[in-house]
């Protein structure tokens, strides 16, 4: 079991940074758990004194699209006598709705949590990590990094971003003992679809040209609802990354988008996306 390591989260009041948060601490870590507002801290806080773990925990409040929030976290955490080992950025948010529907404004609300947010606080904690020599970091982004689907098009297009950033970042952190990782979660039991999600304003207007084509998406989305698997196998997958000392660049977990990633490599475009929009309800 590993012990004095410490490991600082984003969005762990919920999903899977909670999650990776409790798996972390019975392993032995301390865990920065940081939250956008602490007094969403009490789920973390019940299921950290269940596992008994409390102890290795410090709840930190951090709003990932605030600069100046950021900055002084990291000062602070750089001032303290013990090293940072890892920062896992997890904080992030779903924004539905067709890309038509979506206003600029949302687009970039989007981007400045899932993108922005995960790059402002890389960029502040890795001075300390190259003053060490050492460090791991770990970005949750999503299947919808690596595949679009109908209906999410901001959130896979900042995730899209965030895998072509880390890649970028990886290649040039690895000379100085930084390493660099990618998470990838197909469909998991989370909030990320139900409270942490937001339906884009245009989406839910009846006089879209879509309203129709959104009914029948929903739909299908409500109906896979039940099919989500467990989520602690991402916060093992993300644990994993972390006590191995040189993880590789992308780890896709789930089996849902697993197949979806074999299929497209194998299926001709054509016959792939008549798959996809049928599976979202929009082969009509």
């Amino acid at each position: 079991m590993l012990s004095e390591r410490t490991a600082l989260i984003t969005g762990a009041s919920s999903g899977f940074g909670l999650l990776t948060t409790i798996t972390l601490a019975r392993r032995g870590w301390r865990v920065l758990a940081t939250m956008r507002d602490l007094a969403r801290r009490e789920k973390l806080e019940a299921a950290a004194r269940e596992a008994g773990v409390l102890e290795r925990i410090e709840f930190l409040a951090l709003d990932v699209t605030d600069n100046v929030q950021i900055a002084e976290l990291a000062a602070s955490i750089a001032a303290r006598p013990v090293a940072l080992h890892a920062v896992v950025n997890n904080a992030g948010f779903a924004m539905a709705g067709f890309a038509e529907d979506v206003s600029d404004a949302e687009l970039r609300r989007q981007f400045d949590t899932n993108f922005f947010g995960a790059a402002a606080v890389t960029r502040a904690f890795l001075p300390q990590l190259r003053r060490q020599g050492h460090g791991h970091i770990v970005m949750v982004t999503s299947g919808s990094g690596r595949m679009g689907f109908p209906g999410v098009g901001s959130y896979v297009a900042s995730k899209f971003a965030l895998e072509g950033w880390t890649e970028t970042l990886r290649l040039e952190m690895k000379a100085v003992g930084i390493q660099v990782a990618l998470v990838e979660p197909g469909s998991f039991e989370t909030d990320i679809w139900t409270r942490n999600a937001l339906l884009s304003t245009g989406t839910r207007d009846t006089q879209s040209p879509n309203a129709a084509r959104v009914a029948r998406w929903r739909s299908r989305m409500d109906a896979n609802t039940n099919k989500k698997a467990n989520p602690q196998i991402v916060a093992a997958a993300i644990a994993n990354l972390l006590e191995t000392s040189h993880p590789r660049l992308r780890t896709v977990v789930g089996s849902d988008i697993k197949l979806g990633l074999w299929l497209r490599r194998l299926l001709p475009w054509s016959v792939f996306e008549r798959i996809v929009t049928k599976a979202a309800g929009l082969d009509g």
